[in-house]
């Protein structure tokens, strides 16, 4: 046993457990130092290319003001014009009228397509690749595409059409029909990302369910109705959100087909906006426009969410 007094050898601990704190210390600040030296660029790319100019266009909205001259604060006037615009409400209305068609229809044909696919066959990666291709073509070529195609005096469509005996039609030249083919060119692309995420969905619906099912007697609509549909709903409900997103804000397709026209048949609330601002140079009443559209994708998004939430809550109560 230790013959020194326990008065000499108790003070070196407190110093000890001292240094090893005031070391810890040390290296937490080195690691946030290196943390931020990695993340502060994209910290910096983010503030500039989102949280300022969405601060400053909200600002803009309250100002009249053409980016050029100097502005003058005009508070909710802009506001106010927009609900008495009649183009403003016609641009609403095609924007309604064109994502209430191209929602359901690119889930519908997504979720078939996919039901189709998940299949082992012959060539099914071949089919599959086929069908997600037009997903990956900008919305630009697209439209260039199908202007060619559509074109009402040089274009295929209606060389097809002369030879079945049926009259030339306008087209995208057409204000009964111009929205209306737009839809249709956008579900050429957009229902390949529904047939991808639907085939992904459709790998993780457990097969023990579908067997018992068919063990119970059910058959082939009856599974997909009480099986595989309640287990896509997760998928369903993201994709519709996704998709109402994308046809709120389409805007790339109508600049390169139709530019608006004709007669404002295909004006959406995006090239509104950007009427109103690169156009007209009236950039605060653009920037009204883009908030009011802001403000619909987030109470939509709410919406789904709310909806989602309740379906949750009654799931787990019926379990």
């Amino acid at each position: 046993m230790s013959t020194l007094p326990r008065a000499l050898t108790l003070p070196a601990q407190p110093a000890a457990a001292q240094a090893a704190r005031r070391a810890a210390r040390r290296r937490a600040r080195q690691e946030r130092s290196t943390a931020w030296a990695f993340i502060g660029p994209s910290v910096v790319v983010i503030l500039g290319l989102s949280v300022v100019p969405v601060v400053w266009s909200l600002l803009l909205s309250f100002r009249a003001d053409d980016l050029v001259t100097p502005g003058r604060w005009v508070g909710l006037d802009n506001y106010r014009a927009l609900a008495q615009d009649p183009n403003f409400r016609t641009a609403v209305g095609n924007t309604l009228l064109y994502a209430a068609l191209y929602v359901p229809l690119s889930l519908v044909g997504g979720l078939a397509l996919a039901l189709a696919l998940n299949r082992r066959i012959r060539l099914i990666g071949l089919y599959r690749t086929l069908v997600f291709i037009p997903f990956v073509v900008s919305a630009t070529a697209q439209g260039v595409l199908f202007s060619f195609i559509l074109d009402p005096e040089f274009g295929v469509a209606n060389a097809l059409l002369h030879q079945l005996g049926i009259s030339a039609q306008g087209f995208l030249a057409d204000p009964d029909q111009a929205l209306y083919l737009l839809v249709l060119i956008s579900l050429w692309s957009g229902v390949g990302f529904c047939v991808v995420v639907y085939l992904a969905a459709l790998q993780d619906v457990p097969p023990e369910l579908v067997e018992a099912a068919r063990i119970d007697g059910a058959g082939r609509a009856q599974v997909l109705r009480h099986v595989t549909l309640p287990a896509l709903t997760p998928v369903t409900v993201f994709l519709l959100l996704w998709q109402l997103i994308t046809s709120l804000q389409v805007f790339d397709l109508i600049y390169v087909t139709t530019k608006g026209g004709p007669l404002g048949s295909t004006t959406v609330i995006v090239y509104f906006v950007w009427q109103q601002a690169f156009q007209m140079f009236t950039a605060g009443y653009g920037a009204a426009s883009a908030y009011v559209l802001a403000v619909a994708l987030l109470v939509a998004g709410g919406a789904l969410r709310v909806v989602r939430r309740r379906q949750g809550r009654t799931e787990g109560g019926i379990r």
